[in-house]
Parts: C-alpha cells; sequence; structure tokens
C-alpha cells in the first residue's frame, strides 16, 4: 500500500461534501452551490499528482489494498489503484465535476440542496468505478451510479423526466443484474480466493464459459456505451436531463461502457473476444452511420447532440475492437475527446435554453448577430465535434480509423469514414440554422450574450480542444504501456488457446510432430 492513499482520499473527499450539505439550513442555495463546487475543486486538485507522479510504465500505481468483506466463501478486498487506462478517465471525470456544478448556478431553483448531494455522489461512484481492482467492488461503484442519476433525470429533469428516468433506469439494471451473476460465476470458476481482476486475469475458462459470460458482461457495458440497438434509453435521458446531469452522462457516465469493455470484458474473455470482434464492429459501424442520419432529422438541439453521442462511441469501440496499439490509443483517446467536446455542446445548449426555454432549431436564427462571444465558442466546439485537424476530435479519429484499417478490421474502417462526413453535414447545417439567418423572431432580437461566468465555464474546455488537438503526447505515452500489456495479454491468451487445441489431436492415431506446430513457429 503506498504511504499516503492518495487515491482514496480524492474518490470519498465529495462524500464528505455530502456530509456537510446536510447541516447546511435548506433555504441557503448559494451555500449549497459554493461548498459542493469548493469540494469538487479540491477533489481535482487531490487529483492532479496522480498524474504529476505517475511514471509512464503499464504497472499500476498508487495501489490500496486491505481486507474488506469476508462472508463464508467470499472474500472482498477494498482493492484500488490506476494505470495508463483509468489515469485519463479519473482526471476527466475531476475536472468536469466542478464545471458542471458551475453551471447550475441560475439553472436548478428549486432542491438544489438535494441536486448538490446527488452531484457529489455520483462523483464518488464513477472515481471508484474508474480505481476498483476488486470486481464485487467495481460492481458496488457501477451500481451507486445509478441511483443518483436517476434522481437527476427523474426530478430536474423536463416534462416528460419520469419516463426518461425510468427507462434509463431498467435499461441499466438489467444490464447489472447479468453482469452480477457472471462474475459470481466466475469467482467460482477461479477457485477460492478473492475477487482481485487481476488474478482473473490468469483464470483459463473453456471457449463455451467464455462466451456466456462475455455476453452478460458485454450486455452491461453495451447499454451505458450506448451501442446499436441498446441506445434508446439515451435520446430520452439527455433530452429531459438537466444541464449538469447530461454534461456528466455525456462526459463520464458512457465511458462506463468502453472502460468496462477494455478492463473487464476483452482480457478476462479473449477467445471470446475474437469470436465477437465481427459483430462488435458491425454494431458499433451501423451505429455511427444510424446516429448520424437520425441526428440530422433533429429538430431538437440536445436530441442531435445526444445521437451524436452514438456515432462518436460508436468509433471508440471499433477503435478498442481493432486491438492495436493505434486503434486502443485513438479509442480511449476519443472517449476524452468526446468528453471535452460533447460536454461543451451539452453546455452550450444549457446557455441558450436559459435564455429562450426552448431547444427547437426553428425558434432560433441568425443568433450571431446578437451574441458573437456565444457564436466563436460555439463554431469553435462544433468543429471539434466534427474533428477538425487542430482540433482534439481529429486526433482520436484519425488513429481509431488507422488502427482499424491496419486490422482484420479494414472494412469496417472504410464504411465507418463516411461518418466523418456525416458528422459534418448534420453539426455544420444545425449550426448554420441556429446561428445565421435572419433575426426573424422577436425573442431573439433581445437575447445577451455570455457573462463572465458562463465564458469561464467553456473557457477550459476550449483550452483542451487545442491543447489536445495540437499536443496529444503527452496523454498517449502515459496510456500506451498498459494498452500494450493489455494487447500482448488478449492475444496471447487467443494464441495460446489455439496451440492448446491444434496439439491435441481429434482422434487416438499417430500424427507428425511438425504437423501441429503453428506456421508462425515454423
Amino acid at each position: 500500500m503506498s504511504q499516503f492513499p492518495l487515491i482514496s482520499v480524492m474518490t470519498f473527499l465529495p462524500l464528505l461534501g455530502v456530509v456537510l450539505l446536510f447541516f447546511v439550513p435548506k433555504q441557503s442555495h448559494s451555500v449549497h452551490r459554493m461548498l459542493a463546487l469548493l469540494v469538487s475543486l479540491v477533489t481535482f486538485v487531490v487529483s492532479i499528482p496522480l498524474v504529476t507522479g505517475f511514471q509512464s510504465n503499464a504497472d499500476f500505481q498508487f495501489v490500496e489494498k486491505m481486507p474488506w468483506i469476508a462472508a463464508g466463501p467470499f472474500q472482498m478486498n477494498y482493492h484500488v489503484a490506476i494505470d495508463g487506462i483509468s489515469l485519463w478517465l479519473v482526471l476527466l471525470t475531476t475536472f468536469i465535476m466542478p464545471i458542471a456544478i458551475l453551471s447550475t448556478w441560475t439553472a436548478v431553483e428549486e432542491k438544489v440542496k438535494e441536486y448538490m448531494i446527488c452531484l457529489l455522489l455520483l462523483e464518488v461512484g464513477m472515481l471508484g468505478a474508474f480505481v476498483s481492482l476488486d470486481l464485487f467492488l467495481f460492481y458496488i461503484f457501477w451500481e451507486v451510479m445509478l441511483i443518483p442519476m436517476y434522481f437527476i433525470i427523474g426530478i430536474w429533469g423536463g416534462k416528460n423526466k419520469i419516463y426518461a428516468a425510468v427507462k434509463f433506469f431498467i435499461y441499466t439494471m438489467v444490464g447489472s443484474m447479468l453482469m452480477l451473476v457472471a462474475l459470481v460465476t466466475l469467482y467460482f470458476k477461479a477457485g477460492a480466493g478473492d475477487f482481485n481482476v487481476l488474478r482473473f486475469y490468469e483464470v483459463t475458462l473453456d471457449p463455451a464459459t467464455q462466451v456466456w459470460m462475455f455476453l452478460a458482461f458485454a450486455l452491461a457495458f453495451a447499454i451505458k456505451v450506448p451501442m446499436f440497438p441498446l441506445h434508446t434509453w439515451l435520446p430520452d435521458a439527455h433530452t429531459e436531463a438537466p444541464t449538469a446531469g447530461s454534461v456528466i452522462l455525456a462526459a463520464v457516465l458512457l465511458k462506463m461502457g468502453t472502460y468496462g469493455f477494455v478492463r473487464f470484458a476483452m482480457p478476462l474473455f479473449p477467445d471470446a473476444t475474437d469470436k465477437f470482434t465481427p459483430l462488435i464492429a458491425t454494431l458499433s459501424v451501423i451505429g455511427i452511420i444510424y446516429a448520424a442520419l437520425v441526428a440530422m432529422v433533429q429538430e431538437d438541439v440536445k436530441k442531435l447532440v445526444a445521437y451524436s453521442s452514438v456515432a462518436h462511441l460508436g468509433y471508440v469501440m471499433l477503435g478498442v475492437f481493432a486491438l492495436n496499439l493505434q486503434g486502443l490509443s485513438g479509442g480511449m483517446l476519443q472517449m476524452l475527446n468526446h468528453g471535452v467536446s460533447t460536454g461543451a455542446l451539452f453546455l452550450i445548449v444549457g446557455f441558450i435554453y436559459e435564455r429562450r426555454h426552448t431547444r427547437l432549431i426553428t425558434d432560433f436564427g441568425g443568433l450571431a448577430k446578437q451574441m458573437p462571444v456565444f457564436a466563436t465558442i460555439f463554431m469553435i466546439v462544433t468543429l471539434s465535434s466534427i474533428g477538425l485537424p487542430g482540433t482534439n476530435g481529429f486526433v482520436g479519429e484519425f488513429l481509431v480509423l488507422l488502427g482499424a484499417f491496419e486490422s482484420e478490421l479494414r472494412w469496417y474502417a472504410v464504411i465507418g469514414t463516411s461518418g466523418v462526413i456525416l458528422a459534418a453535414v448534420y453539426m455544420l447545417w444545425m449550426f448554420q440554422r441556429v446561428m445565421f439567418g435572419e433575426l426573424t423572431n422577436p425573442k431573439n432580437q433581445t437575447l445577451c450574450d455570455l457573462n463572465a461566468r458562463e465564458v469561464g465555464i467553456m473557457l477550459p474546455l476550449l483550452v483542451l480542444i487545442f491543447v489536445m488537438g495540437v499536443y496529444p503526447t503527452p496523454f498517449i505515452e502515459k496510456m500506451s504501456p498498459s494498452l500494450e500489456k493489455l494487447i500482448v495479454h488478449v492475444k496471447t491468451k487467443q494464441q495460446g488457446a489455439v496451440a492448446q487445441v491444434e496439439t491435441v489431436p481429434a482422434a487416438p492415431q499417430v500424427m507428425p510432430a511438425a504437423a501441429v506446430v503453428p506456421a508462425e513457429h515454423k
């Protein structure tokens, strides 16, 4: 265990904020906001040493491990750490939370105390899921995330908030229950011990067992991504959620699905990963194109951005299952890029909704003349979302398509490239209709531009858009060793299984020794 429990302090610091909020009078809304913002900022500051002290290797660092639960045959440990795969996702979480809280300053006026409590509890769940190396502990944090997001949508959402919240809850719970059954089964298959995921990595399961367990894990993660055709909960959840809820949902919560594939499903079940790669790639490409086409016909700006998330995360899944360094690096970068760009888009939609109380594209037009600062920021974020070179979106998509093209998914990459063109179509068309044209609606002629608080909210995101687009090397360098280790692990176990099958004769007969040696070893 490291000398100072940095990860634990960072993970549970928002819980201290929850406790403090209980002692603040319910009517003191400004105190609730300031306290939650302060706690989230301190959490971000505490997380910075994880980057500055991180060594660019494949080892798990800042490790903390101690006994937690011993009940009969089950042994659970409190086991947390980070590596290059989880490092930047943890930083994304702590970075985006103060921005999300700051966006609520004028957007939420009722039950502010409860709202801030839900946001801080959500941060605890997200951070805990990213740092857990005990599979049961991961599952606990995975479920913890569900509860506050359900209330955020169901209490502070739009007019169809109950429908969206229940749909979100049902979809997520179905996947979670199957994953719970699979992880308990995996525990017994691995023999006596604990739920240490590193121990499970070394367990060799027969191909049939891997298939069923991979399906259970993959369904839970695919719903969270969300992948086509399990994506239908997302547009409703995004559309009805308040601005901060949409920002966190897009920036962090959806990454739980893609992270789950990289951390758990692929290394735990390598043979099943190989078997289902064509299916995953097919669904990813369908999701890219389908979501882009549906986004084109949306009348609601927020729903359009929601469908763009389905397309962007299709690229992530395509890169991840290419299972080479370019594809995985691009997939991980695209997780971060999507969190920054799409989170910024939802903030922009929130700003304009507070002024006009509508999100219909037809209700706008000519806002660039009335709100030049808003138009400039909106343009930068839009170009980032469609992957303009020099912005963060370009690097991730390029590496994803390059990695897929260099793998067995070449034709999927070729087809998926059309999504880049379609994204430019629906995003630029939406921007043109909202920002340019005549100020025909009298309500649009009196709109005020972004204030200092709103510009301050967007400024860190704009800086990241250009930093990650111009100089992504620091991000890639810290994640590459862990990704290389993952690739070697998955491919070695796949090859080992193949070699074992090939060296066992199907029937008792004499076979030349050379006949059972794989071609690459001759």
